[in-house]
Protein backbone atom coordinates (compact mmCIF):
# COMPACT_ATOMS: atom_id res chain seq x y z
CA UNK A 1 0.00 0.00 0.00
CA UNK A 2 1.32 3.03 -1.03
CA UNK A 3 2.19 6.37 1.06
CA UNK A 4 -0.72 8.16 0.19
CA UNK A 5 -3.02 4.91 0.38
CA UNK A 6 -1.48 4.89 3.97
CA UNK A 7 -2.47 7.92 4.90
CA UNK A 8 -6.13 8.15 3.59
CA UNK A 9 -6.77 5.09 5.27
CA UNK A 10 -4.96 5.72 8.85
CA UNK A 11 -6.47 9.24 8.79
CA UNK A 12 -10.28 9.17 7.15
CA UNK A 13 -11.42 5.37 7.72
CA UNK A 14 -14.41 6.51 9.07
CA UNK A 15 -15.16 9.47 6.82
CA UNK A 16 -14.23 6.97 3.89
CA UNK A 17 -16.53 4.11 4.96
CA UNK A 18 -19.72 7.08 5.48
CA UNK A 19 -18.59 7.86 2.08
CA UNK A 20 -18.80 4.37 0.44
CA UNK A 21 -21.92 3.40 2.34
CA UNK A 22 -24.41 6.96 1.87
CA UNK A 23 -24.41 6.18 -1.40
CA UNK A 24 -24.21 2.69 -2.22
CA UNK A 25 -26.17 0.73 -4.83
CA UNK A 26 -26.31 3.93 -6.62
CA UNK A 27 -23.12 2.93 -8.91
CA UNK A 28 -23.40 -0.26 -11.61
CA UNK A 29 -20.36 -1.98 -11.72
CA UNK A 30 -19.30 -1.98 -15.35
CA UNK A 31 -16.50 -3.73 -16.99
CA UNK A 32 -14.70 -2.84 -20.55
CA UNK A 33 -11.83 -2.60 -22.64
CA UNK A 34 -9.04 -0.10 -22.81
CA UNK A 35 -8.70 1.22 -26.40
CA UNK A 36 -5.87 -0.42 -28.47
CA UNK A 37 -2.82 1.32 -28.78
CA UNK A 38 -2.55 2.31 -32.17
CA UNK A 39 0.90 2.90 -34.43
CA UNK A 40 1.60 6.70 -35.13
CA UNK A 41 1.50 7.99 -38.74
CA UNK A 42 5.20 8.49 -38.14
CA UNK A 43 5.56 4.67 -36.67
CA UNK A 44 3.93 3.15 -39.56
CA UNK A 45 5.70 5.00 -41.74
CA UNK A 46 9.09 4.20 -40.71
CA UNK A 47 8.28 0.65 -40.69
CA UNK A 48 6.82 0.15 -44.07
CA UNK A 49 10.33 1.64 -45.13
CA UNK A 50 11.84 -1.56 -43.27
CA UNK A 51 9.06 -3.76 -45.02
CA UNK A 52 7.12 -3.70 -41.67
CA UNK A 53 4.13 -4.10 -40.68
CA UNK A 54 2.54 -2.63 -37.42
CA UNK A 55 -0.37 -3.64 -35.39
CA UNK A 56 -2.74 -2.21 -32.93
CA UNK A 57 -1.98 -3.42 -29.25
CA UNK A 58 -5.19 -4.97 -28.05
CA UNK A 59 -6.84 -3.24 -24.56
CA UNK A 60 -6.91 -4.03 -21.35
CA UNK A 61 -10.22 -5.36 -19.50
CA UNK A 62 -11.13 -2.57 -17.02
CA UNK A 63 -13.77 -1.75 -14.15
CA UNK A 64 -15.71 0.97 -14.16
CA UNK A 65 -18.76 2.67 -12.10
CA UNK A 66 -21.43 3.83 -14.12
CA UNK A 67 -24.04 6.72 -12.53
CA UNK A 68 -27.05 7.64 -14.66
CA UNK A 69 -29.66 10.46 -13.70
CA UNK A 70 -33.48 9.62 -13.62
CA UNK A 71 -34.96 9.52 -16.89
CA UNK A 72 -34.40 8.24 -20.50
CA UNK A 73 -31.77 10.73 -21.72
CA UNK A 74 -30.22 10.58 -24.04
CA UNK A 75 -27.93 12.74 -21.14
CA UNK A 76 -24.83 14.54 -21.62
CA UNK A 77 -21.98 12.22 -20.22
CA UNK A 78 -18.51 12.30 -18.13
CA UNK A 79 -16.05 9.85 -18.24
CA UNK A 80 -13.95 10.19 -14.77
CA UNK A 81 -10.44 9.30 -14.12
CA UNK A 82 -8.77 9.06 -10.74
CA UNK A 83 -5.35 10.06 -9.23
CA UNK A 84 -2.18 8.63 -8.48
CA UNK A 85 -3.38 6.72 -5.46
CA UNK A 86 -6.67 5.10 -7.32
CA UNK A 87 -9.95 5.73 -6.52
CA UNK A 88 -11.05 7.52 -3.84
CA UNK A 89 -14.41 8.34 -2.11
CA UNK A 90 -14.78 11.49 -3.36
CA UNK A 91 -14.27 10.34 -6.92
CA UNK A 92 -16.49 7.51 -6.66
CA UNK A 93 -19.13 8.89 -5.22
CA UNK A 94 -19.24 12.67 -4.74
CA UNK A 95 -18.60 13.75 -7.88
CA UNK A 96 -21.08 11.31 -9.91
CA UNK A 97 -23.70 11.70 -7.52
CA UNK A 98 -22.97 15.71 -8.43
CA UNK A 99 -22.78 15.69 -11.79
CA UNK A 100 -25.87 13.00 -11.99
CA UNK A 101 -27.32 15.51 -10.16
CA UNK A 102 -26.79 18.20 -12.89
CA UNK A 103 -27.74 15.86 -15.38
CA UNK A 104 -25.12 13.83 -16.82
CA UNK A 105 -24.15 9.60 -17.20
CA UNK A 106 -20.96 9.63 -14.91
CA UNK A 107 -18.60 6.46 -15.70
CA UNK A 108 -15.35 6.71 -13.27
CA UNK A 109 -12.65 4.56 -14.56
CA UNK A 110 -10.93 1.86 -12.22
CA UNK A 111 -7.39 1.87 -14.06
CA UNK A 112 -5.57 -0.26 -11.38
CA UNK A 113 -7.69 -3.12 -9.85
CA UNK A 114 -7.35 -5.35 -12.99
CA UNK A 115 -3.69 -4.36 -13.22
CA UNK A 116 -3.04 -5.14 -10.15
CA UNK A 117 -1.72 -1.35 -9.31
CA UNK A 118 -1.70 -0.28 -5.97
CA UNK A 119 -0.43 3.64 -6.78
CA UNK A 120 1.15 5.29 -9.50
CA UNK A 121 2.44 8.35 -7.23
CA UNK A 122 6.13 8.06 -8.05
CA UNK A 123 5.62 8.37 -11.52
CA UNK A 124 3.38 8.87 -14.92
CA UNK A 125 1.59 5.76 -16.08
CA UNK A 126 0.74 6.85 -20.01
CA UNK A 127 -1.74 3.72 -20.30
CA UNK A 128 -4.58 5.87 -18.87
CA UNK A 129 -5.09 7.76 -21.88
CA UNK A 130 -6.54 4.95 -23.50
CA UNK A 131 -8.23 3.77 -20.81
CA UNK A 132 -10.17 7.12 -21.18
CA UNK A 133 -10.77 6.37 -24.71
CA UNK A 134 -11.75 2.93 -24.09
CA UNK A 135 -14.62 4.17 -21.79
CA UNK A 136 -15.75 6.53 -24.26
CA UNK A 137 -16.55 4.24 -26.84
CA UNK A 138 -18.04 1.77 -24.26
CA UNK A 139 -20.30 4.86 -23.05
CA UNK A 140 -21.23 5.81 -26.49
CA UNK A 141 -23.07 2.69 -26.83
CA UNK A 142 -25.60 3.45 -24.11
CA UNK A 143 -28.59 4.63 -25.44
CA UNK A 144 -29.32 7.13 -22.95
CA UNK A 145 -26.02 8.72 -23.66
CA UNK A 146 -25.85 11.36 -26.69
CA UNK A 147 -22.44 9.92 -27.50
CA UNK A 148 -22.00 13.85 -29.14
CA UNK A 149 -21.80 15.35 -25.80
CA UNK A 150 -19.22 13.24 -24.01
CA UNK A 151 -16.59 14.70 -21.89
CA UNK A 152 -13.12 14.06 -19.75
CA UNK A 153 -12.73 14.67 -16.43
CA UNK A 154 -9.47 13.85 -14.09
CA UNK A 155 -8.03 14.43 -11.07
CA UNK A 156 -3.97 15.25 -10.25
CA UNK A 157 -2.50 11.87 -12.82
CA UNK A 158 -5.19 11.42 -13.83
CA UNK A 159 -5.70 15.23 -14.48
CA UNK A 160 -2.66 15.01 -16.40
CA UNK A 161 -4.10 12.22 -18.72
CA UNK A 162 -6.92 13.95 -19.13
CA UNK A 163 -4.42 16.83 -21.34
CA UNK A 164 -2.62 14.22 -22.80
CA UNK A 165 -6.02 12.35 -24.04
CA UNK A 166 -7.13 15.78 -26.11
CA UNK A 167 -3.69 17.34 -26.93
CA UNK A 168 -3.94 18.59 -30.18
CA UNK A 169 -2.21 16.10 -32.90
CA UNK A 170 -1.89 13.36 -29.61
CA UNK A 171 -3.40 10.38 -29.07
CA UNK A 172 -7.22 12.06 -29.99
CA UNK A 173 -6.29 12.01 -33.67
CA UNK A 174 -5.61 8.32 -33.75
CA UNK A 175 -9.61 7.68 -32.11
CA UNK A 176 -12.74 6.68 -34.11
CA UNK A 177 -14.68 8.92 -31.70
CA UNK A 178 -13.39 11.96 -29.43
CA UNK A 179 -14.15 13.81 -26.30
CA UNK A 180 -15.98 17.35 -26.87
CA UNK A 181 -14.41 18.58 -23.87
CA UNK A 182 -12.21 18.16 -21.08
CA UNK A 183 -11.50 19.08 -17.22
CA UNK A 184 -8.55 18.51 -15.37
CA UNK A 185 -7.99 19.07 -12.02
CA UNK A 186 -4.78 19.86 -10.61
CA UNK A 187 -2.74 18.44 -13.13
CA UNK A 188 1.27 18.86 -13.62
CA UNK A 189 0.76 21.11 -16.96
CA UNK A 190 4.40 20.46 -17.96
CA UNK A 191 3.03 17.66 -19.61
CA UNK A 192 1.40 19.16 -22.25
CA UNK A 193 1.97 21.91 -24.62
CA UNK A 194 -1.35 23.73 -24.37
CA UNK A 195 -2.81 23.17 -27.31
CA UNK A 196 -5.86 21.20 -26.92
CA UNK A 197 -8.21 19.58 -29.72
CA UNK A 198 -11.77 20.21 -27.10
CA UNK A 199 -12.27 22.80 -24.81
CA UNK A 200 -10.71 22.85 -21.93
CA UNK A 201 -10.84 23.95 -18.26
CA UNK A 202 -8.23 23.69 -16.06
CA UNK A 203 -8.37 23.73 -12.17
CA UNK A 204 -4.82 24.62 -10.01
CA UNK A 205 -4.58 25.56 -6.44
CA UNK A 206 -2.26 28.65 -6.42
CA UNK A 207 -0.54 27.18 -3.11
CA UNK A 208 0.21 23.54 -4.62
CA UNK A 209 3.41 22.32 -4.69
CA UNK A 210 3.02 19.04 -6.41
CA UNK A 211 1.33 20.24 -9.74
CA UNK A 212 2.62 23.78 -9.15
CA UNK A 213 -0.17 26.78 -10.97
CA UNK A 214 2.98 28.19 -12.28
CA UNK A 215 3.53 25.31 -14.62
CA UNK A 216 0.16 26.01 -15.78
CA UNK A 217 0.57 29.12 -16.18
CA UNK A 218 3.63 29.02 -18.34
CA UNK A 219 1.89 26.89 -20.59
CA UNK A 220 -1.02 29.19 -20.96
CA UNK A 221 1.62 31.85 -22.14
CA UNK A 222 3.56 29.09 -24.83
CA UNK A 223 0.08 28.04 -25.93
CA UNK A 224 0.24 28.37 -30.28
CA UNK A 225 -3.02 29.28 -30.44
CA UNK A 226 -4.04 26.51 -32.23
CA UNK A 227 -7.01 24.08 -31.38
CA UNK A 228 -9.51 25.16 -28.64
CA UNK A 229 -9.96 27.36 -25.85
CA UNK A 230 -7.95 26.65 -23.10
CA UNK A 231 -9.64 28.07 -19.42
CA UNK A 232 -6.97 28.41 -16.37
CA UNK A 233 -8.56 28.83 -12.90
CA UNK A 234 -6.09 29.03 -10.10
CA UNK A 235 -7.75 29.35 -6.29
CA UNK A 236 -6.27 32.00 -3.96
CA UNK A 237 -4.64 29.80 -0.93
CA UNK A 238 -5.55 26.70 -2.27
CA UNK A 239 -2.85 23.41 -2.47
CA UNK A 240 -3.18 19.88 -3.85
CA UNK A 241 -6.70 17.74 -3.48
CA UNK A 242 -8.58 21.39 -2.67
CA UNK A 243 -12.04 19.47 -3.69
CA UNK A 244 -11.43 16.41 -1.39
CA UNK A 245 -13.20 16.50 1.77
CA UNK A 246 -10.97 13.52 2.71
CA UNK A 247 -8.16 15.84 3.08
CA UNK A 248 -10.17 18.27 5.77
CA UNK A 249 -7.35 17.67 7.90
CA UNK A 250 -4.20 18.55 5.70
CA UNK A 251 -1.80 15.58 5.41
CA UNK A 252 2.07 15.21 3.95
CA UNK A 253 2.77 12.70 1.34
CA UNK A 254 5.33 11.71 -0.92
CA UNK A 255 6.96 15.19 0.54
CA UNK A 256 3.57 17.37 -0.73
CA UNK A 257 0.88 18.98 1.17
CA UNK A 258 -2.63 17.89 0.05
CA UNK A 259 -5.48 19.63 1.82
CA UNK A 260 -9.33 20.08 1.30
CA UNK A 261 -9.82 24.33 1.03
CA UNK A 262 -14.12 24.89 1.02
CA UNK A 263 -14.15 28.12 -0.82
CA UNK A 264 -11.80 26.87 -3.47
CA UNK A 265 -14.26 23.69 -3.88
CA UNK A 266 -17.29 25.42 -3.95
CA UNK A 267 -15.73 27.93 -6.36
CA UNK A 268 -14.59 25.05 -8.94
CA UNK A 269 -17.59 23.27 -8.79
CA UNK A 270 -19.43 26.05 -9.91
CA UNK A 271 -17.40 26.69 -12.39
CA UNK A 272 -17.02 23.12 -13.70
CA UNK A 273 -20.85 23.67 -13.89
CA UNK A 274 -20.75 26.93 -15.81
CA UNK A 275 -18.32 25.26 -18.73
CA UNK A 276 -20.66 22.47 -19.15
CA UNK A 277 -23.06 24.16 -19.62
CA UNK A 278 -21.74 26.91 -21.97
CA UNK A 279 -19.47 23.77 -23.88
CA UNK A 280 -22.57 21.20 -23.99
CA UNK A 281 -25.26 24.36 -24.43
CA UNK A 282 -27.51 22.79 -21.25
Amino acid sequence: MGLLKKAIWFTYLGTAACLYTAHAGADQLVQFESAAVKPTPFQERNAQRNGQVLKASPGTMLKGYLTRPQGNGPFPAIVVLHGCAGILPSVKETWPERLSSWGYAVLVVDSFSTRGIHDTCHGLFVDRVYDAYGALEFLSKYSFVDPQRIALMGFSAGGIATLEAVQLGGAEQLMERQFKAAIAYYPICSAANGDMAVPTLILAGELDDWSPAQKCRKMMTQRSGKGSPVQLDVYSGARHAFDTPEFKTGIEAYGHRLEYNAAAADQSISDVRVFLRRVFGD
